[in-house]
């Protein structure tokens, strides 16, 4: 009876959280596991990572984004032509339609000029009784023809539109990723140099951040490239603009790094680190940047787009990129006459690719500040 006893009180005891319930196999959890038990395990870059992935439209916009720099970087053997090759008998001509048929393959229709009476220009209309295959990996690029093939047109002087969209995004796309690693590297210095040490540094940089923000921005690039020296050569010109970008924009990434070190220099562990006799480099580096990382990657995601818009308002002026180098600020410049816009619209083919890249960072960025707080809902 006493055993009987004893065990009883055994039947009615709740049981106690044990291992994750398996299934009939043993290795895998059964429906009443936890899908969140193994985010403990994880560290901070992987529960980032997981959060991204679980975004639609970043991971889709980021291979976008991948794939407009892999065309950018490798544009001698995407472009079909030459950016700078002159063809002065095929001034201003339309967009071909690429065609196919089983005798053939893939080929456009040659081009026939005819002269138009009210305006004295050649106009150029398909002509089906020549036929040009396209050929693939053909002279060193990935796509040509052997006769005339403008899938973008061509501008006032015969120049593939679509050869000089491929080589001017190497300039833009650049500008952009250059600039921004310039702001970012001044932003996260100052800002964090501002934010530890305070006092007279903090308000010193603070003022210069407001002196910088005061004047409007399109006018300010427009005085400092202005002041570039006529003489220089085009990748000056390029380093100059790549420079002049960035020395405006890096205060907005200052002063957010500025408020992150401020909330994170009397944390228990910078005081503790204060304590062992750390030096400052040592705690800005281990202890307060660290912790920015993430909000710094987010911001400068987010700066891309402006960068790369500011070196297309530029060249779009005549203030920026110089011929012979191209970008697409100085492909939009054409169509500052209206005369152009109305008989050769294509010519605004290039603004598509920067609307298209601008939108891709900005969802890219979105999302990068979604999965940078990984443990919110």
């Amino acid at each position: 009876m006493d055993e009987e006893r004893n065990k009883a009180p055994q039947d009615d005891v709740p049981p106690t959280s044990g291992p994750a319930v398996r299934g009939p196999a043993g290795d895998q959890p059964g429906p009443d596991a936890d899908p969140l038990a193994g985010l403990g395990q994880l560290s901070y870059r992987r529960l980032i990572w997981r959060r991204f992935r679980k975004s639609r439209r970043g991971p889709a916009f980021g291979v976008l984004l991948i794939l407009f720099y892999v065309v950018a970087l490798g544009a001698p053997l995407f472009a079909p032509y030459d950016y700078q090759a002159i063809r002065t008998d095929f001034r201003y001509v339309p967009p071909q339609r690429m065609r196919w048929s089983w005798q053939h393959g893939l080929f456009v229709y040659g081009l026939k000029a005819e002269k138009n009476p009210e305006t004295f220009q050649s106009e150029f209309t398909p002509d089906p009784a020549q036929v040009h295959p396209v050929r693939f990996f053909h002279n060193g690029r990935l796509m040509t023809s052997g006769g005339p093939m403008f899938l973008l047109g061509t501008d006032r002087m015969g120049r593939d539109l679509l050869s000089r969209i491929i080589h001017g995004g190497r300039v833009s796309l650049t500008v952009g990723l250059l600039g921004v690693a310039l702001s970012l590297i001044l932003g996260s210095v100052l800002g964090t140099v501002s934010g530890y040490f305070g006092g007279w540094v903090d308000t010193a940089i603070q003022r210069l951040i407001e002196l910088l923000s005061a004047f409007p921005a399109i006018p300010l690039w427009m005085a400092l490239a202005a002041a570039l020296p006529p003489g220089w050569s085009s990748i000056k010109v390029y380093f100059g603009i790549t420079i002049i970008l960035s020395l405006i924009s890096w205060g907005g990434l200052a002063r957010q790094v500025r408020g992150k070190v401020l909330a994170g220099r009397e944390q228990d562990f910078v005081m503790a680190a204060r304590a062992a006799n750390a030096g400052h480099w040592y705690i800005i580096t281990r202890h307060l940047l660290p912790g920015c990382y993430s909000h710094i990657i987010v911001v400068s995601t987010m700066a891309i787009p402006g960068m790369i818009l500011g070196e297309v308002a530029l060249s779009f002026l005549g203030l920026g990129i110089r011929p012979p180098m191209t970008s697409w600020g100085v492909l939009l410049e054409e169509t500052q006459r209206v005369t152009v816009l109305l008989n050769h619209p294509w010519l605004l083919f290039p603004a598509v690719p920067v609307l298209v890249v601008v939108i891709a960072f900005n969802f890219v960025g979105d999302s990068l500040r979604d999965a940078a707080d990984p443990y919110s809902d």
